[in-house]
C-alpha cells in the first residue's frame, strides 16, 4: 500500500523472495508436465516446430494401424492359399487313386469325391477374408496400403478369384462328370423235349451209329429243324440229308449249330433231349406230319427255375461280368442246379449294379451306374429267335464319369499340377507384398520414434537439471527468508531506541 514504507533492505529481500517463488513455480511446472515448452509463450519456435513433428507422427501412427490391418489381410490370404493347396493335393491324390484301378465304378466314386474337394476349395476361398477384404475373392477386393501422409507412396495388391475353380484366370479346375447309369433286361425262357433213337430191334443207338439205322429214318430222308410256327418254316442251316455215312453225332451237331438250341444225348438209352429258347420241331421229309420231336418254349416264371432249362445255358458255362474298361467284376460258373435266383444274386453282389427278376415277364432287369457287359463262354447265351447274341447282355451308361479313361485322368492330373504351380506363384507374390508392407511398417515405426524424439528434444525438460534448479531455488528461498528476517530485526532495533 502507498502509505506503508519499507526499508531498502526489506524491499530488496522481498523482491528476491518473489522472484525466487516465480522461478520455483516455473521449475515445478516443468517437473510436473515433463516439458520445458508447454505453450507458444514459452518458446514459439520450439513449440510450433515440435507441434509439426508431433502431428506428422500422429498421422503416421494412423497409417501404421492401416498397415497392420493390411498385414493381417495378407496373412489371411496366405493361409487360405496354403489350405487350398492341401485340398488340390488331395484332389490330385484322388486322381492318382482312380488311375490305379480299372473299375469304372470305383473311378466314378473318385470323380464324385474330386468334385466335393473342388466345392470345398471354393468355400474355403470365400472364407479367407479379413474385415470384409478377401484377396482370394476376385473383383472388388484389391488391397491398397498407403505408406505416407500425403498418399503419394502406396502399394496396390491385386486380388485373385479362387471362389470359382473353373475360371481360366484362376485355378482352371472344372467339376468332373459323375456319370449317369442306364438299364437293360434280357429274357429267360426255354423248353425241352426228348425222343429216342433205336434200330429195328429196339436197340438204342449211340453217337457213332449210322443215323439211317434208326427206326423211321433212311438214306432217302432229309431231316430239318423248323421254327415251330410252321412245319415248313425251315431254320437256316438246319437241314440234314441222311446218307449212308451220316451218324447220330451228325444230327446232334446239326441241332447244336442252331443259336439258342442245344442237344444232350444219352449213350446208354439213345435218348436225344433238345433244349431251345424258342419253339422248334425236328421234321422228317418223308411226311409233313412226321415230326420226331417238338419243343414248346415258355418264359421262366419263378426264381427257382434252373438256368440249364434254357438253350442259353449249359452246365460248365462261365458267365462273366465286366465294365466298360474290361475290368472283371466277377464270374459265375453254371451248374445243373444253378437257379434264376443264383444269377440275380450274383449280379447284385457288385457295387453300382443291381438286378431283379420279373416273374410276370420272365425278364431279368439290370441297372448299372457304369457301362456293363454280362457275357458267357457259351455262344448260345442270350440267343433270340435262333439268332446269336455276339456281345451278350450290355449296358451303355448314359454318360461316363470324368475319370472313365486313363487319358481323362491324366489330363486332370496335368490341370491339378498347373493349379498347384499357380497357387505357389500367387503365394510367392503375396509373400513379396507382405515383406514390403512389413518393411514399411518397421520403417514407419522408426520414423515415428524419430519424429517424437525430435519433438521431445525441443520441448521436453531435463528432469535432472530442473530438479537441481528446484533444490537451488529452495535454498535461495530459505536464505532470502532468513535475510528478510534479519532486515526486519534491524528495523526493530532502531525502534527500540525510542
Amino acid at each position: 500500500m502507498a502509505d506503508i514504507t519499507l526499508s531498502s533492505a526489506v524491499r530488496s529481500n522481498l523482491n528476491t523472495l518473489q522472484q525466487t517463488a516465480s522461478f520455483m513455480s516455473d521449475v515445478q511446472n516443468k517437473l510436473a508436465t515433463g516439458k520445458k515448452v508447454n505453450s507458444a509463450l514459452d518458446n514459439p519456435n520450439s513449440f510450433f516446430t515440435a507441434s509439426g513433428l508431433t502431428s506428422r507422427a500422429n498421422d503416421l501412427s494412423t497409417l501404421l494401424d492401416d498397415m497392420g490391418q493390411s498385414v493381417q489381410t495378407l496373412k489371411a490370404a496366405d493361409e487360405g492359399i496354403s489350405s487350398i493347396s492341401k485340398l488340390v493335393e488331395s484332389a490330385k491324390a484322388k486322381a492318382n487313386q482312380a488311375l490305379q484301378t480299372q473299375s469304372q465304378y470305383e473311378r466314378k466314386q473318385f470323380a464324385t469325391q474330386y468334385n466335393e474337394l473342388l466345392t470345398q476349395i471354393e468355400d474355403l476361398a470365400k472364407d479367407a477374408g479379413y474385415k470384409g477384404k478377401n484377396l482370394l475373392a476376385g473383383s472388388g477386393n484389391d488391397l491398397t496400403t498407403i505408406f505416407n501422409e500425403d498418399s503419394t507412396s502406396k502399394l496396390t495388391i491385386d486380388a485373385v478369384d479362387y471362389t470359382d475353380t473353373s475360371l481360366s484366370t484362376g485355378l482352371n479346375l472344372s467339376d468332373l462328370a459323375e456319370g449317369e447309369g442306364s438299364a437293360t433286361s434280357f429274357q429267360l425262357e426255354g423248353g425241352t423235349a426228348s425222343f429216342t433213337l433205336t434200330d429195328g430191334s429196339g436197340q438204342a443207338l449211340n453217337s457213332s451209329s449210322l443215323l439211317s439205322s434208326a427206326s423211321g429214318i433212311s438214306t432217302t430222308n432229309t431231316l430239318t429243324l423248323n421254327d415251330g410256327s410252321s412245319i415248313t418254316a425251315t431254320i437256316s442251316g438246319s437241314t440234314l440229308a441222311v446218307t449212308a455215312g451220316t451218324t447220330v453225332q451228325d444230327l446232334l451237331d446239326t441241332i447244336e449249330g442252331i443259336s439258342g438250341v442245344r442237344a444232350e444225348f444219352d449213350e446208354s438209352s439213345g435218348e436225344v433231349t433238345i433244349f431251345s429258347n424258342d419253339d422248334i420241331a425236328l421234321q422228317n421229309s418223308v411226311s409233313t406230319t412226321a415230326q420226331l420231336v417238338s419243343v414248346n418254349a415258355t418264359q421262366f416264371a419263378t426264381t427257382s427255375d434252373t438256368l440249364v432249362g434254357s438253350g442259353s445255358f449249359e452246365a460248365g458255362d462261365t458267365l462273366t461280368l465286366t465294365d466298360g474298361n474290361n475290368f472283371e467284376l466277377g464270374s459265375l460258373e453254371i451248374e445243373a442246379d444253378t437257379t434264376v435266383d443264383d444269377l440275380v444274386n450274383f449280379i447284385n453282389d457288385f457295387q453300382g449294379v443291381s438286378a431283379e427278376f420279373n416273374t410276370s415277364t420272365g425278364k431279368v432287369s439290370i441297372e448299372s451306374e457304369t457301362d456293363l457287359s454280362l457275357t458267357s463262354d457259351n455262344a448260345d447265351f442270350n440267343a433270340d429267335t435262333f439268332t446269336a447274341d455276339t456281345d451278350g447282355v450290355t449296358i451303355s451308361a448314359l454318360s461316363d464319369s470324368g475319370f472313365a479313361t486313363d487319358g481323362d485322368i491324366e489330363r486332370t492330373v496335368d490341370r491339378l499340377n498347373t493349379a498347384l504351380s499357380t497357387l505357389r506363384t500367387q503365394a510367392s507374390e503375396f509373400g513379396t507384398n507382405l515383406s514390403i508392407v512389413e518393411n514399411r511398417q518397421d520403417f514407419t515405426k522408426s520414423l515415428i520414434n524419430t519424429l517424437e524424439e525430435g519433438a521431445g528434444l525441443l520441448t521436453l525438460a531435463d528432469t535432472n537439471e530442473e530438479g537441481a534448479n528446484l533444490l537451488a531455488l529452495q535454498t535461495r528461498q530459505s536464505l532470502a527468508s532468513t535475510s528478510l528476517s534479519f532486515a526486519a530485526q534491524a528495523d526493530q532495533n532502531v525502534l527500540r531506541l525510542f
